[in-house]
């Protein structure tokens, strides 16, 4: 195993960040290549800790002389908002100084071609030239796995419909309880923008059947835990083993998957009617009715009518839900994967 150190220069003088790359050579030339990177979102580690138990099977796979392609990993691919913190809590998901979700935003190449990507002499922020550089790593690779985690939630895929079916055998593998297929832009978010070069290559060039292209999201963000990790990074490597990355004939590789499949549309946000305390009804995984109520507002502690209930527009199950209990008016409370299109369908990212 090789380790390198990527530096990304800040916006002043004398401001640098750094994280590691991880990387184990393959012995075959034709087989698939994989990148993995967690924490994207710096304070989301469930990623992390999957990382962490999987390089011990890598490190023994690669001493075995299994490993076939190559491996580029970055368990902590966000320096810069790993280094936000606003007294003492982590600020992982936007960049303060751009305002710009550390997931949304990414160059889009039209070819797979890293020339294409801004140089460190262009005048960038700090986030933008993590995106760059991030992207310039995946480049090459047939399998891309960004690692994330929801709020509270079951483990699911955001995976790009022209990748699906051919994908299953990842989420069969993965053991997701769910896959949210979308197909329009979804804000230049990483899975977007590593998949998108490979989208404009004629189909014997871009041979899409061989990428696996995916935002992973791992539970919940306090989901961070030694029973979990030790699942999640078995789920990575029996991906690994079927799309022929690792040689392991001690695993089994499941290709077919009995999880959830939920067209984007199909998700109901379900916006907070009034600020306040939120009382949950429903936790993720639970099956609900059209009318069913998913939770009360408290939004007037003790006077008449100072509780407003939030329904269920549809059937469904819920996917994830608020880790937080306070909510402003018009903050998203659940994801509600339905059986039919949500009346607010969004067209992309699902959130900001």
């Amino acid at each position: 195993m090789q380790k390198t150190i990527e530096t990304i220069r800040g916006n002043g003088d004398g401001v640098t960040y750094e994280f590691p790359v991880l990387r184990i050579a393959g012995s075959a030339p034709d087989a698939p290549k994989a990148y993995i990177q967690a924490a994207l979102h710096s304070d989301e580690l469930p990623g992390v800790v999957a990382i962490d138990v999987l390089m011990p099977k890598l490190r023994k796979a690669e001493a075995e002389g299994r490993v076939r392609g190559d491996l580029t990993i970055v368990p902590r691919a966000n320096p810069v908002g790993r280094a936000q913190q606003f007294f003492g809590a982590a600020q992982g998901r936007y960049h303060l100084g751009s305002r710009t979700n550390f997931n949304r935003d990414f160059p889009r190449l039209d070819r797979p071609d890293a020339k294409l990507l801004p140089g460190d002499d262009k005048p960038l922020n700090a986030d933008d030239r993590l995106k760059a550089r991030l992207i310039k790593l995946s480049l090459g690779h047939e399998i891309v796995l960004d690692l994330h985690c929801d709020d509270e939630g079951l483990p699911y895929l955001y995976i790009q419909s022209d990748l699906w079916p051919a994908m299953a055998d990842c989420a069969a593998c993965m053991g997701v309880d769910a896959v949210v297929l979308w197909s329009d832009e979804s804000g230049a978010s990483f899975d977007e923008a590593s998949l998108r070069p490979y989208l404009k290559l004629p189909a014997e060039e871009a041979k899409l059947e061989r990428r696996v292209v995916t935002t992973v999201e791992y539970r919940g963000i306090l989901d961070v835990e030694t029973r979990f990790a030790e699942a999640d990074a078995e789920g990575i490597y029996r991906l690994l083993v079927a799309r022929g990355v690792i040689e392991d004939k001690s695993v089994e590789t499941p290709k077919a998957f009995k999880g959830e499949i939920v067209p984007i549309d199909y998700i109901d946000m379900m916006p907070a009617p009034a600020a306040g305390a939120i009382l949950y009804d429903v936790k993720p995984g639970d099956r609900v009715k059209a009318g069913q109520r998913l939770a009360t507002i408290v939004s007037a502690p003790g006077e008449e009518g100072g509780r407003v209930e939030v329904l269920a527009p549809q059937d469904g199950f819920i996917l994830t839900r608020r880790a937080t209990r306070a909510t402003r008016a018009g903050d998203d409370l659940v994801k509600l994967a339905g059986v039919a299109r949500s009346a607010d369908a969004r067209s992309g990212a699902l959130e900001q």
